[in-house]
């Protein structure tokens, strides 16, 4: 997840966006609570003075959404001065609804507790300092209700316990909502944390073997020159006899196929440092993979289909992409061996924004109990083990995924990457 999304998820932009819906919320229930003590309960209350600091409630509001649907990150000050504007409208309400006397007056404890879930203890004392002074003018400075409706009803009741009932099933109704929700996000980072945790440690392990394997090919090279240069001597000197002379063509070729794999790791790691996609059709990007992997595993019995829409595509081949494929169809024809099978199906295709790679095997599966597949830990006897790790960290830098699904009859395992990233526009 990317660290935009991240900060999405905690701190001031979770609180002031939890604050965005609590304010609709408290745009709704003050309207109505007006309406129904003047209209209805015939209280006599300054009914346009309070309609009037709702609207400006209201106002805020509308600015307060287009902001956080802004690119630009959410500043703790930030949260903190809507805050304030919240509790100065709502200061200005309880000033001509009675002042500290008004049971809702305990509203101004919910920003304390919505900022203590999510913001730093010098902004929460900031808050509390708010509504600690808000309280305080309110309880020396305030329009008072009528004494007599105020406390009287028909029913026996006082409005006051009336009122403190409401206002405690919608404090705890707020609380119990909100909090939870902050709640959630807190876990949602935390999970983020160990994703990018264990992210970490893959490519670390993937940047050690990659050092290994540059150093190797390094080292590999001389003794490689000094073989091509000797096998064509050994083959003059024993021209007569003609296995011999089979075998030592045979050690050649493979002596020049290891010194054309050192060609392509270099050509690799200079396209890797140059961040230059290479450019092609679709179906010669297949075609040059295909030939590759026939090369590598002769005996393998593959399959090939490609969705018919996609001849018109051009790719815009970042490096990588062709060794993350090579790797799923060398796991597949592993896997299906364990079976006895050297089956193999590629299947190309496009599913919405995405080009979908998709590889079959015949293999056992993953995990035969119904496990769930850790990608980058391979159940195979041989190998090195990182086939699938290398082409999720490809997946992942392309913006795509490996979707792994197992069953007895086989394995499939998806490459999907957003077409925007790998093809031409």
């Amino acid at each position: 997840m990317p660290h935009r999304q991240l900060k999405q998820h905690i701190g001031p932009f979770a609180l002031t966006r939890t604050l965005a819906w609590l304010r609709l919320c408290a745009i709704a229930g003050q309207s109505v609570a007006v309406m129904v003590c003047s209209w209805w309960m015939r209280i006599d209350i300054p009914t346009l003075t309070l309609l009037l600091g709702i609207d400006m409630l209201a106002v805020f509001a509308v600015f307060a959404a287009w902001r956080i649907r802004q690119p630009w990150p959410v500043r703790e000050w930030e949260t903190v001065c809507h805050i304030a504007a919240d509790t100065l409208v709502l200061g200005y309400l309880l000033y001509f609804t009675g002042g500290a006397s008004n049971p809702f007056i305990t509203l101004l404890l919910v920003p304390i507790a919505l900022s203590a879930a999510a913001l730093s203890v010098r902004a929460v004392l900031a808050v509390a300092m708010l509504a600690g002074t808000a309280y305080f003018v309110l309880l020396n400075w305030k329009v008072p209700l009528p004494a007599h409706e105020w406390t009287h009803n028909d029913h026996g009741v006082t409005l006051l316990v009336a009122g403190m009932g409401v206002n405690f099933v919608i404090t705890a109704l707020l609380l119990g909502f909100f909090i939870n929700r902050l709640a959630r996000a807190v876990q949602l980072q935390q999970l983020e944390v160990q994703r990018v945790r264990e992210r970490a440690l893959r490519d670390e392990g993937i940047l050690a073997i990659a050092t290994q394997a540059a150093g190797a090919a390094h080292e590999l090279n001389t003794p490689l020159s000094t073989m091509r240069t000797l096998l064509p001597e050994l083959r003059r000197e024993h021209g007569s006899d003609a296995a011999l002379d089979e075998d030592l063509l045979l050690l050649e070729g493979q002596v020049e196929r290891c010194r054309t794999i050192l060609r392509e790791m270099v050509a690799f790691g200079q396209a890797q440092l140059s961040q230059e996609p290479e450019r092609l059709a679709l179906p010669d990007f297949i075609h040059g993979c295909v030939e590759r992997f026939k090369l590598l595993r002769p005996e393998a019995d593959f399959e090939l289909h490609v969705q018919p829409n996609l001849e018109h595509v051009v790719l815009r081949t970042p490096p990588g992409l062709r060794h993350a494929l090579l790797n799923l169809l060398n796991n597949a024809v592993d896997a299906s061996a364990l079976k006895d099978s050297n089956s193999v199906v590629l299947e190309v295709r496009r599913d919405g924004r995405s080009l979908e790679w998709i590889v079959r095997d015949k293999g056992p599966g993953f995990n035969p109990s119904g496990a769930p597949v850790a990608i980058g830990r391979s159940d195979k006897l041989s190998g090195l083990g990182i086939g699938l790790a290398l082409a999720e960290a490809t997946a992942e830098r392309l913006a795509g995924e490996l979707v792994i699904a197992s069953s007895e009859n086989g394995t499939e395992m998806c490459l999907r990457l957003p077409m925007a990233v790998i093809a031409e526009h």
